[in-house]
């Protein structure tokens, strides 16, 4: 989805009018937000554009991590994609049930005592986002047609030393 479409939903969702108000920006501004940026002048950089373009040029993902955590939700990297022909689907599903498997007995344990402190929430949290990462690897190989590289993606478990072998 681009820009242009994520906030013309967004303003389907609300009154443009009291968006440009609130952000003291003309109205004539919002609705060209919402539309596709062309050589013609239609459309205008919009402030998510501007975003991406600020991120690029700092190379500094904690305006991401700001938005998300305003958002009440939390920035996880998605990996990069290493995927090569080679299809071993079982292995990686296999992995990936494992590794939940595990996220929910660390939770277990950690709760044991009917209470979580701050170090085992933030065992959790850990364990957690490397399991995202993992099954975001998993969905970006079966998106590309390949699961073989799995492999070299780390184990939530395991830290970044260790990897995945058959």
């Amino acid at each position: 989805m681009e820009s242009h479409e994520v906030l013309r939903k967004a303003f389907a969702q609300t009154s443009p009018k009291a968006v440009a108000s609130e952000l003291g920006v003309s109205l004539s501004l919002v609705y060209k937000w919402a539309e596709k940026q062309s050589d013609d002048g239609s459309g205008s950089r919009n402030p998510l554009d501007r975003l991406v373009k600020i991120i690029e040029l700092s190379e500094d993902t904690t305006i991401i991590e700001w938005l998300c955590q305003n958002s009440q939700g939390y920035f996880v990297r998605n990996p990069e994609s290493s995927c090569t022909k080679g299809f071993e689907v079982l292995p990686a599903t296999n992995e990936i049930i494992g590794q939940f498997s595990g996220l929910l007995q660390q939770i277990s344990a950690a709760a044991l005592d009917n209470s979580i402190d701050s170090g085992e929430a933030a065992e959790i949290r850990e364990c957690w986002d490397k399991l995202k990462s993992y099954a975001e690897g998993f969905v970006r190989c079966c998106e590309e047609g390949d699961f073989e590289q799995l492999k070299h993606i780390p184990k939530p478990s395991e830290g970044p030393k260790r990897y995945y072998t058959d």
